[in-house]
């Protein structure tokens, strides 16, 4: 791992294959560690000829936090969103962006693929519309374009998400329990849950870091996105929208709007996939990406 300061910020970030090999950046999603691109499925990325690269958002993992910040009042924002009031939040996805370009100028990479999965796919999104010159291609995996119309998951599982975990320093069984119960609730019916597995990956992200707020501050981010798909229908490279038909956080509905979006995408509809890429998909996912970068 290492870390560069970006955009006043520090960015924590890994890199597979070869340095002179075309770039993919990988986004992770709300409050989750670039470790979420497992080091497996960066391999094969790499192994199809290009320089794979996974970094720590803003607020997760090793990268910058903004703790300083009170902690978010979910009604407040509410409240002023639906008065049409700017809330005072410490950052947006358009800053989240920015980090992401901030990465490729560090690294003297001009041009390079994007691929974000949920809100790191909004991000790749934003990058694709504000900074063309910058972008080879984009894959947005199970994301969405901020269209107000669109179905939205359930209070259940909205409730799930945010409600706050058991500090695992004090209680690991506790926080484990309600992270594994979201986790089995948002992942599809196709592919058998590997308790175990995301057991070792929730702690990884722990040992990495823990910050409690995080998520609270990247869902005022996502907040006061508002609707892109103006903004996405100038983009012009080569995209794959990817979205798993069992997706219940993010329905297949906001896969197939942002298809529709953007002028010329392909949309790639996953049975038996939820809101997670599982293992046995992955091979399916790179080719997508592959594929979709070639077509440069």
């Amino acid at each position: 791992m290492n870390i560069l300061k970006v955009n006043n910020i520090d960015l924590a970030y890994d890199s597979f294959g070869n340095e002179n090999d075309e770039a993919i950046i990988l986004i992770a999603g709300l409050g989750t560690q670039m470790i979420r691109w497992s080091d497996s499925f960066c391999r094969i990325l790499a192994a199809k000829g290009f320089r794979v690269i996974r970094f720590d958002n803003r607020d997760v993992g090793c990268s910058t936090h903004f703790s300083h910040y009170p902690t978010l009042d979910f009604n407040a924002l509410a409240t002023a969103l639906m008065s049409g009031q700017r809330p005072d939040i410490p950052y947006t996805l358009y800053d989240m962006s920015k980090d992401a370009i901030g990465l490729l100028d560090a690294l003297s990479i001009d041009r390079a693929h994007f691929v974000g999965r949920s809100m790191g796919g909004m991000i790749a999104q934003i990058i694709a519309s504000e900074y063309p010159e910058r972008v080879l291609s984009l894959t947005s995996i199970m994301s969405s374009t901020g269209n107000p119309a669109l179905p939205q998951t359930s209070p259940e599982i909205m409730a799930m998400m945010t409600k706050p975990a058991p500090n695992p320093f004090e209680d690991e069984a506790g926080f484990l329990a309600q992270k594994l119960s979201f986790a089995k609730r948002i992942a599809g019916t196709g592919y058998p849950f590997e308790e175990d597995s995301y057991r070792a990956l929730i702690l990884e992200e722990i040992q990495r870091d823990y910050d409690p707020g995080s998520v609270g501050r990247q869902i005022a981010a996502m907040a006061v996105a508002g609707d892109r798909r103006p903004r996405l229908a100038t983009i012009k490279v080569p995209v794959l929208v990817i979205h798993g038909v069992d997706d219940p956080l993010i329905l297949p509905a906001c896969g197939e709007d942002t298809a529709t979006a953007i002028p010329g995408a392909e949309l790639m509809l996953v049975d038996g996939m939820g809101h997670d890429i599982p293992h046995q998909l992955y091979k399916v996912i790179a080719d997508g990406i592959e594929r979709t970068a070639r077509r440069n």
